[in-house]
């Protein structure tokens, strides 16, 4: 009897040990944070692919130098974003990945205009792995194109 109650406990004890790394770690996932930084745009291409014009299928590539000027002068990482527009005038679904000094977050989602759009933030690697929460984008200037990021990550 002392030897089944026995493996009982060590059958629960290894069942726990192994299993608890997937249950979620305070490790394994980003908890609440936020973080604000600006970018500039570097290159914007668009591709024209079906009528002349914004037309359905058409693609928007941009690329973007992100900074922290609270910390540095000096550009912290980069952006690059892929817009496929969905109707003739400005409706477009986005991916896009923003690479940071400690690691990725990858965001997407719909947007009608550029100067005030928010996405969702779909995952991330290194610090941000398994991310979740949104990027909200806020125009500050056209010359040279220079936005407001605030991202609100959740745990």
């Amino acid at each position: 009897m002392k030897t089944r109650i026995g493996y009982l406990v060590a059958g629960v004890l290894v069942g726990t040990l192994v299993v608890s790394p997937w249950e979620g770690s305070p490790a394994a996932s980003t908890g609440p944070a936020t973080i604000r930084i600006t970018n500039v745009q570097d290159t914007v291409v668009r591709v024209d692919v079906g009528a002349r014009g914004k037309s359905p299928g058409d693609m928007e590539i941009i690329r973007q130098r992100l900074y922290n000027e609270r910390v540095t002068q000096r550009s912290i990482g980069r952006a690059e974003l892929i817009c496929t527009f969905v109707d003739r005038r400005r409706a477009r679904v986005c991916r896009g990945t923003y690479f940071l000094p400690k690691g990725r977050i990858v965001v997407g989602g719909s947007l009608l205009y550029r100067q005030f759009y928010e996405l969702a933030v779909l995952g991330g690697t290194g610090l941000f792995d398994n991310a979740r929460g949104s990027l909200v984008v806020t125009r500050m200037g056209v010359r040279p194109v220079r936005d407001r990021m605030v991202f609100r990550l959740v745990g």
